[in-house]
């Protein structure tokens, strides 16, 4: 083969490597928020079990306001945890810890603790993944490949293609 040929091999080559990272990227953020949208699922279950919402519980402002009209000395500061508001903390729930198949009984303030934290590590991983594949889309563009005016599908057929002897 003469040298042209071989330049575009290795460039086809390595389009379709970066093509391949574009697509685990992007089947990652669908699993990112497959996962998402069940934290969200349960710790809306939490909130209506404590019969919380967001907004509902009141926040430390106000009531340090309520205690300050009685007489006793009382902290200046109430914690008041926004999920949990009266709810009792301590009992116990029943969770399945992300990403195994081992159920444990926690206690409740713990279980909407741990989903909270996990969302929180989604939604930084789901963006920054987002930004890996805008830098990919743009480097596979750089390349020659116009990855903005091929589908995904064009880029699924791209990376599986082999080569058979004839």
């Amino acid at each position: 083969m003469d040298d042209t040929v071989k330049l575009m091999q290795q460039k086809m080559m390595e389009v379709e490597t970066e093509a391949e990272k574009l697509l685990l990227a992007r089947h990652q953020i669908v699993e990112n928020d497959r996962v998402r949208n069940g934290n969200r699922e349960a710790l809306t279950a939490l909130r209506k079990r404590a019969r919380t919402t967001k907004t509902s519980v009141p926040t430390p402002f106000d009531l340090i306001m309520k205690e300050v009209e009685g007489p006793e000395s009382r902290p200046l500061v109430k914690e008041v945890c926004q999920t949990c508001g009266n709810h009792d903390s301590k009992e116990k729930t029943w969770m399945m810890f992300p990403g195994t198949d081992v159920f444990a009984c926690v206690p409740f303030h713990a279980c909407h603790t741990i989903l909270e934290n996990d969302q929180t590590q989604l939604d930084s991983d789901s963006k920054k993944l987002q930004s890996y594949v805008k830098e990919q889309v743009l480097l596979i563009s750089d390349k020659g490949a116009l990855s903005d005016k091929i589908g995904p599908g064009v880029l699924r057929s791209m990376v599986s293609l082999t080569d058979s002897k004839k």
